[in-house]
């Protein structure tokens, strides 16, 4: 457990929980704007933290919900951030908690109200390596058949040659091993809007039919290519990339003085770096030292800054950089600590 207490006369936080999100997750999501505050005078920055039961599937579409909603509702442009909450890769059970309360199937927030603003940033160390295919088949976050055909067996065909260089035979592995093996290393990535870029999608399972269970939904129809994640010292560089862009950000709004960064970092990256773990966590230390570091592993991972299209993410890291206070108010009583 970490645990790690902010004070600041620049920022108001607000707290709130809804459960059924996996129903409804926009009633879930309105439940909670129903109880923030409406006009925070003289805080302008809205900035969210959203906390998601890892295994609802909703991830997308609560992330959409919530910056389109708190939006409508709090008459302010959002930047969210967060991640689906984890259960150490049993996908039996995960929670979120808020205030005294802890709750399966639920949702829970952090409005940070700020004087200044936050800055964010996400990056993965994914690259594409097979052929465009299509989902022929899916439904919610189960795709059922890739180019109409069972998308295990795509995903077999696709990945063989790359398995099998590491002198693993793919038909012998059992399914906890698939997930980690081949599974974790060759997400599904969606082409995003910047060119050349893909937004990550981490398959958390297979089923008897051959199907693959998501951490959201996968819309019908969509074209993707399966991305190699497997090149460990990309996987690395690309928490270092992630704090160094947050860090570019602030400094180009004139920040260059902080109070903290927290970390929103996919449980897949855990089990694909292993033993040389730590050596993400040394990234940040770099890209911004001396900065006390505050983090957890996810199911997936938020990053939606305004205007946006999709905030979801896998097997990324997703940066919050507070900075300490006004511009110009540093190494006084104002700001973060």
């Amino acid at each position: 457990m970490v645990v790690g207490l902010l004070s600041s006369d620049d920022i108001k936080i607000f707290t709130a929980i809804a459960e059924g999100v996996k129903q409804n997750p926009e009633a879930a999501i309105k439940e909670i704007a129903a109880k923030l505050p409406d006009n925070i005078e003289s805080y302008p920055y809205f900035t969210v933290v959203l906390l998601v039961d890892g295994l609802a599937g909703v991830g997308e579409e609560i992330t959409m919900l919530a910056s389109y909603i708190f939006e409508q509702m709090l008459h302010k442009k959002i930047k969210l951030v967060g991640g689906c909450a984890g259960d150490d890769m049993q996908f039996e059970r995960t929670f979120v908690f808020s205030d005294d309360m802890v709750a399966t199937d639920a949702v829970s927030i952090c409005l940070l109200a700020s004087k200044m603003p936050l800055f964010t940033a996400v990056k993965h160390g994914h690259s594409p390596m097979s052929r465009p295919l299509r989902v022929t088949r899916a439904k919610g976050n189960v795709v059922y058949e890739v180019d109409g055909r069972s998308a295990w067996e795509v995903w077999k065909e696709e990945t063989r040659g790359a398995v099998e260089k590491s002198g693993i035979d793919i038909e012998k592995l059992d399914k906890s091993s698939l997930t980690e093996l081949v599974l974790g290393n060759y997400e599904l990535g969606l082409p995003s809007e910047k060119e050349g870029e893909y937004k990550v999608r981490f398959p958390l399972s297979i089923n008897d039919d051959g199907s693959l269970n998501f951490s959201c939904g996968i819309t019908e129809g969509s074209v993707f290519r399966i991305m190699d994640g497997s090149n460990i010292e990309n996987q690395i560089n690309a928490a270092g990339e992630a704090a160094r862009m947050a860090r570019q950000s602030a400094e180009n709004e004139g920040y260059s003085d902080f109070a903290g960064l927290f970390v929103f970092e996919c449980g897949v990256r855990l089990m694909l770096l292993g033993n040389d773990f730590y050596k993400s966590v040394e990234q940040y230390k770099k890209a911004l030292p001396g900065i006390p570091v505050l983090g957890f592993e996810t199911y997936g991972e938020i990053r939606l800054e305004p205007g946006q299209f999709s905030g979801f993410h896998n097997t990324t890291s997703v940066i919050l950089l507070l900075p300490k206070g006004d511009k110009g108010t540093w190494g006084g009583e104002k700001g973060v600590k």
